[in-house]
């Protein structure tokens, strides 16, 4: 973790100056595609952190609380980062999604011992980093990471869990998504006109999911790798609902 602080200290925050802790109220950035990014990094950290602790032996609830709240712990880090960044400041809505996605996952191993619903990630390259690279980043790792037009959230839900074993195959998990598209910038006021585009619309999903950790093996490297794997939702048909009224089907999307 503090290697990663002051990693972000040097690439991320030096091209601003530091100040004294200060609130910023960015709840209307991005169709709030950066929340729900937040959810998806508190809740997969806090996997992650919870499956080392187990790991190291420590009992089931210390695992749950410890581990699991790894991600929220890391991300308030980041947050105060923020707050003393003149170019930034200390988001109570990031730190309300960073709560609900810890949240998620705490309570899912508290009351079934298992994580019923997951939330994942895709990614694809959209054409609007060119518009705006310094903004939506200008290589593949910088693209990934802020071009929220190519990123979709997942909530990706195991009906076998919930006693649908006749029904579903265990590993089949049904996924709803969340996107949004024609953003060239944080806020709508802000942003320039894209000829023959549509202007930014809210996305949503509906596609079948795999959960790879359902998938059975004797080795633990394979079901190590399945593990960490199963953070990103796998390519799928999926049906688009945008907010236009427009509705798309998908051979394929990721």
């Amino acid at each position: 973790m503090l290697g990663t602080y002051l990693a972000l200290d040097k690439v991320w925050y030096a091209q601003y100056d530091r100040e004294a802790l200060h609130v910023f109220d960015d709840a209307g950035e991005w169709e709030q595609m950066d929340k729900a990014g937040h959810l998806f990094s508190a809740y997969s950290l806090g996997r992650w952190g919870h499956a080392g602790w187990r790991m190291c032996g420590s009992r089931a609830k210390e695992s749950i609380f410890i581990g699991g709240s790894f991600g929220f712990l890391f991300l308030t880090g980041v947050e105060l980062l923020d707050g003393t960044s003149s170019g930034w400041g200390f988001s109570w809505s990031d730190m309300a999604a960073n709560a609900l996605g810890t949240g998620l996952f705490m309570g899912q191993e508290l009351g079934w011992n298992e994580q019923r619903f997951q939330v994942k990630l895709s990614v694809h390259l959209s054409d609007y980093a060119a518009r705006r690279p310094d903004l939506l980043g200008e290589g593949l790792g910088e693209r990934v990471l802020k071009d929220y037009n190519g990123q979709t959230i997942w909530l990706s839900a195991n009906p076998w869990s919930f006693g649908k074993q006749g029904a579903f195959p265990k590993w089949l998990n049904i996924a709803f998504g969340y996107g949004a598209e024609g953003m060239v910038s944080a806020f709508r006021y802000e942003q320039d006109p894209i000829p023959d585009a549509d202007p930014r619309y809210r996305q949503f999903y509906l596609s079948p999911d795999i959960d790879l950790t359902k998938i059975r093996t004797r080795s633990k490297l394979l079901r190590s790798v399945l593990f960490v794997l199963n953070g990103i939702k796998i390519p799928m048909p999926a049906l688009e609902v945008r907010s236009t009224g427009k509705v798309v089907g998908h051979w394929l999307y990721f």
